[in-house]
């Protein structure tokens, strides 16, 4: 029975590579010079540091920029209000979306079987199996979650005959 997993991950190193570039730009740029920001990631967050909440926003667009350029879609971060951490500093923490949260696996399935669709989804973990008996049904659910242009960004592994 033909098969395939719908799962929501970013690619770790790309973001690594993002944030190096966004920290490069940061300290070059003129318009940053001497204020203090910094751009720092971590395993499952991004940290934006600055004097101003101005310049935080600026730095935000720096990372997001760089983060489009490397193919990460903007749906996988999560957070990034501005908060003040005092000293008339301001911060930013971007978390990272990996992973398929149960409420919306719940709505990825029902969402195709609302479709009227042949195949049947399985949440396994933070992933979502997708079952069918012809290759053309899964094509069709494929398609169909494509345009529906969801919350998080969806990629599709695993496909099975």
């Amino acid at each position: 029975m033909p098969s395939f997993d719908i799962v929501s991950e970013v690619n770790a190193q790309e973001v690594r590579n993002a944030v190096d570039q966004a920290a490069r730009e940061l300290i070059n740029r003129y318009d940053f010079k001497g204020t203090d920001t910094s751009v720092e990631s971590t395993e499952d967050a991004i940290t934006v540091e600055s004097d101003s909440e101005g310049r935080l926003e600026a730095a935000n667009d720096v990372l997001k920029s760089k983060l489009i350029r490397r193919e990460i879609s903007l749906k996988a971060l999560g957070g990034g209000e501005p908060e003040p951490i005092g000293r008339s500093r301001f911060k930013s923490v971007w978390t990272l979306a990996n992973g398929i949260p149960q409420d919306a696996a719940k709505e990825l399935s029902k969402e195709i079987r609302d479709a009227g669709l042949k195949a049947k989804a399985q949440i396994q973990g933070d992933q979502l199996r997708v079952q069918g008996k012809k290759r053309d049904e899964l094509q069709a659910v494929m398609a169909m979650l494509r345009e529906l242009d969801y919350r998080l960004p969806l990629q599709f592994t695993n496909f099975r005959d």
